[in-house]
């Protein structure tokens, strides 16, 4: 999944959302806290290709993208929308083709912004980047062309405290960074980071009404934390090859960004510090059991404001969560089967 899979709804209940085969699946809460229901398949019966996109807007209402096959060797991109965990989301709607017709270009990537329109991101077949937002009062824009070249899989889309949308993107020796203006408006390409990055590692995340923080892994090994307009700052040895995960929530009184990966070890490595204060510096601390290659990391906060993490292995099925102990620090209870 490209994004943040585990999310709480308007409700207060927890969801996590799986890709696995041709399907998504959905498993949430059966009430805040309390157990969880079976999985269950998103958006109807269609068959789906590769991964899947997910993001959540200020309306905690979860955008999903992913595409289908539509013909010999083509395909196109679909949207679903899950308003509330335990309703049945809308079925897959088609939003097209970056180049109008073809194959699979790339993974996409999704963000919401503060009206609640969902921005789909994929490659083009010329290396560059498209988009296609939904209107306001229904229906989808045409497709742009944004520009770039080059540019690897892995995009990073991510909405500011400010609700406009903003892309990130690795290419050979840099990062292109695309910024919305204004609501609604096309992302414009800023001014690119020259950066030798490990391609599949691009997160990012709102961490202040001005700023959003880019993390990657750079080629030495280094997690780098990056906002535009500043240079960017090696945070600490990447714990395992995969992307990082991030939320922002608080620790004893402080506003912290807590980072999640899967580490070289095969258990869940965590490590939290002051947000957009890297130079405080941040120490890897594992937890739980050792977990299958394949297997993912997603942390978020619930409607206590308690951090809870979940991990997720498509080759086994198994879904494991924990919840942060209410005492001081970053004690977590132990990891249980949803």
């Amino acid at each position: 999944m490209n994004g943040d899979w585990l999310l709480r709804g308007r409700d207060g209940r927890l969801s996590v959302y799986l890709s696995v085969g041709d399907a998504v699946l959905c498993r949430a809460e059966r009430a805040p806290g309390g157990p969880w229901s079976p999985a269950r398949r998103v958006g109807g019966e269609q068959e789906l290709l590769g991964s899947c996109a997910v993001g959540q807007g200020p309306d905690r209402y979860a955008h999903l993208v992913s595409w289908r096959p539509t013909g010999s060797g083509e395909a196109g991109l679909v949207h679903s929308t899950h308003f509330r965990p335990r309703l049945a989301a809308l079925d897959w709607a088609p939003v097209g083709h970056p180049n109008r017709k073809g194959a699979v270009t790339g993974t996409p990537a999704v963000a919401v912004d503060a009206q609640g329109r969902g921005h789909v991101f994929v490659r083009n077949r010329g290396g560059g980047v498209s988009m296609v937002a939904q209107k306001e009062k229904g229906g989808w824009d045409p497709w742009r062309d944004l520009k770039g070249s080059d540019v690897q899989d892995g995009l990073a889309a991510v909405t500011g405290e400010s609700g406009r949308v903003r892309l990130y993107a690795a290419v050979p020796g840099g990062i292109l960074h695309w910024r919305q203006e204004e609501p609604g408006a096309q992302p414009v390409l800023q001014e690119a980071l020259e950066a030798r990055v490990r391609p599949g590692t691009l997160y990012a995340l709102a961490t202040s009404a001005e700023h959003t923080t880019l993390f990657y892994t750079d080629e030495s090994g280094d997690l780098c934390a990056w906002r535009p307009g500043s240079k960017p700052a090696a945070l600490l040895p990447s714990a395992g090859p995969g992307p990082v995960r991030a939320v922002r929530c608080e620790l004893d009184g402080y506003d912290c960004t807590l980072l999640a990966q899967r580490s070289a070890s095969g258990r869940v490595a965590f490590a939290a510090y002051p947000t957009e204060q890297e130079s405080a510096g941040a120490w890897w601390a594992e937890s739980g059991p050792l977990l299958p290659e394949d297997a993912g990391v997603s942390p978020a906060v619930d409607e206590d404001g308690r951090v809870v993490a979940a991990t997720s292995s498509p080759s086994t099925g198994s879904l494991l969560l924990t919840r942060r102990k209410d005492e001081p620090g970053l004690a977590l209870e132990a990891w249980r089967e949803a």
